[in-house]
């Protein structure tokens, strides 16, 4: 399991981007070389290999009337890395994209989870041709100011922004800790300007609670480097507390590092279960199995919901599919595909959708989703999961109900 962690990653942050600086270097540098020493070869070959006449010629037809007629001063690494970008794009993949080397950095940092910024999850929503906000982080900037799930950004410091541009949008709003980013929001019909102070973030902080009837409650935002050794201590802490069922919250978790959700898998599968299927373009399949006996035994019930998202589907289907959980809420975000970052030896980087996943029954997740076994919707009263009452929350007491 600890080699695909160098590459794989299914979150919705592949195309979702954490929006911060890296406050501790440290966690991406074993990373960041094992990127450089694995990959820099095969791509090296690739690009020797290619037969790419055609593109070349047809790049050197334009080049020759750029050179000729036009009037402005002629940035050549502009232009090629335009080129590449563009070519990247014309495969209409959403989650696949060219890196530069200047983003490259930050793009691993964003991986690991330890950041300076608002604290926000971002996609691209491409029906309404603006970047859409997944989530804010949990006691980030962004949620003290207000900012919800589904909030579109119109523009950053006066600047307006396309669903395409969700990289430019991204590295406007990085910034150093202290300093200040505007954003334009539009909620509905409803345009706001907030004014946020980038901050050092905990991005994935692993919280829990006894409810009532000794049921005990897990929640976090995303798989990142750690968050199932975290999974492990909260549990243990709350199983010192006379636990005897657990509500594992999944909402809004936008997905993560692979490893670590099937690290949190096998603390409940049994020994020997497959986890989950991975299928290339040739249909080769490679299986991931549960390598230790449980250590978690009790009920389990797994709330998701529309932002439930690429590892949260995996752990959730996963369980689900193995008989150790029921899931309640509604249905996941449907993203079942894998991606992988690959280095190129000027640094610059491409992350493309390489394999799809199936979880042990062979379900297909990508652009479908898991249905839950109790649905449940949230009262329409309810604009925001990430502060609703547990009271006024209809899923949270469904999966109470559904343990006692």
């Amino acid at each position: 399991m600890e080699e695909k962690k160098r590459f794989k990653v299914y979150k919705i942050i592949m195309l979702v981007v954490i929006v911060a600086f890296v406050t501790f270097l440290c966690t991406s540098i074993g990373m960041y070389q094992l990127f450089i020493n694995s990959s820099t070869a095969k791509l090296a070959m690739f690009a020797k290999n290619s037969d790419n006449k055609d593109i070349e010629s047809a790049l050197n037809r334009y080049k020759a009337i750029i050179d000729k007629y036009y009037l402005g001063e002629i940035d050549e690494k502009k232009l090629e890395e335009g080129a590449i970008k563009g070519y990247v794009e014309g495969l209409g993949d959403p989650y696949t994209e060219y890196i530069s080397k200047d983003d490259m950095k930050d793009y691993l940092d964003d991986t690991m989870g330890n950041f300076v910024g608002i604290g926000i999850y971002m996609v691209k929503n491409t029906e309404a041709n603006k970047v859409q906000i997944l989530a804010p982080i949990k006691n980030s900037p962004a949620e003290k100011a207000g900012i919800l799930p589904g909030d579109l950004i119109v523009s950053v410091d006066g600047t307006t922004y396309t669903a395409e541009e969700m990289s430019t949008v991204s590295s406007k709003i990085k910034g150093e800790s202290g300093t200040t980013v505007k954003l334009e929001i539009l909620r509905g019909t409803e345009s706001k300007t907030i004014e946020l102070k980038r901050e050092s973030i905990k991005v994935n902080p692993v919280d829990g609670k006894v409810l009532s009837n000794q049921i005990g409650y897990i929640e976090f935002s995303s798989f990142d480097e750690g968050t199932a050794k975290d999974f492990r201590e909260k549990y243990e802490e709350l199983q010192k507390q006379g636990i005897k069922s657990l509500i594992i919250d999944l909402r809004n978790n936008g997905g993560g590092i692979v490893d670590e959700a099937l690290e949190i898998a096998d603390y409940i599968a049994d020994k020997g279960s497959n986890l989950l299927y991975e299928v290339d373009k040739n249909n080769n399949e490679e299986i991931e199995k549960s390598e230790n006996d449980p250590i978690i035994n009790m009920p389990i019930v797994i709330l998701t919901n529309e932002n439930t998202a690429s590892s949260s589907e995996i752990l959730a289907g996963a369980l689900k599919d193995l008989g150790k959980a029921k899931t309640c809420g509604t249905k996941t975000y449907g993203k079942g595909v894998i991606q992988q970052v690959l280095t190129l030896p000027d640094g610059s980087g491409i992350k493309i959708t390489s394999e799809k996943y199936l979880t042990p029954n062979k379900t297909e997740i990508n652009k479908i989703g898991i249905m839950p076994d109790e649905e449940v919707k949230l009262p329409d009263t309810v604009k925001n999961v990430l502060s609703v009452e547990e009271k006024d929350d209809t899923q949270l007491q469904k999966a109470i109900e559904m343990l006692k």
